[in-house]
């Protein structure tokens, strides 16, 4: 069973995302909160798999929220989905930095987010086509990136390095393993290792971790 946290500051919208993910066998909402703060404490107590978080709530907003709880609870913690009406690149970019696991709009379809659930139960990320493409134009303008965080890259083996800048173009594991002549199941291999040793949670921070670090850039990706 998949247990999920609602945070949204209109009750009207906490309700229609319950009725829509309660019609699911595999999915229970555990519990609902109205601002960040209470998401964080929610999120502590509850354990959920999967939050769905909003963005512009009062007092504590979702990204500070989703900052707090990804900082405290760590690759084990719960994945955050952030749903928001403001199709906005700095809530994207910012979501995506706080450790955000997807991030999709609220004028979605009710199976959208059914499959959003889904995909981030199993330690998946998501993150729509057309977003990501938005999310490498921007890391890769020269001058723009700072950053954000440090890593021993020499920990990476000249293979998963490789791996690394597939996927910060947005390649699957299929396309890797067909560029790399491998199988699916190596690529796999690859991928996860890439994640622990870089202390990344999903693909999505591995796409801005390698655009922020320089692995790839306007003249490599």
């Amino acid at each position: 069973m998949i247990r999920v946290l609602l945070a949204d500051d209109q009750h009207l919208v906490r309700s229609g995302f319950r009725v829509i993910l309660e019609t699911e066998d595999d999915i229970e909402v555990v519990g609902e909160a109205s601002d960040g703060l209470a998401a964080v404490e929610r999120a502590a107590q509850l354990r959920p798999d999967v939050i769905l978080m909003d963005v512009e709530m009062p007092g504590v907003d979702g990204l500070e929220a989703t900052r707090r709880i990804t900082a405290s609870t760590g690759e084990d913690g719960p994945a955050v989905l952030i749903l928001t009406t403001f199709d906005r690149d700095d809530y994207l970019f910012a979501a995506l930095r706080a450790g955000a696991s997807g991030f999709l709009l609220k004028t979605g379809t009710p199976e959208a987010l059914i499959d959003a659930v889904r995909i981030l139960s199993r330690g998946e990320a998501l993150l729509d086509p057309q977003l990501t493409r938005r999310v490498i134009a921007t890391f890769a303008r020269p001058g723009e990136v700072t950053p954000q965080r440090t890593a021993d890259l020499g920990e990476l083996t000249p293979r998963e390095n490789e791996v690394l800048v597939l996927l910060a173009g947005g390649c699957t594991n299929a396309e890797i393993a067909e560029k790399l002549f491998l199988g699916e199941a190596t690529v796999k291999t690859h991928v996860s290792r890439v994640l622990a040793k870089l202390g990344l949670r999903d693909r999505v921070q591995a796409v801005v971790f390698a655009y922020e670090n320089g692995v790839v850039g306007p003249s490599r990706g």
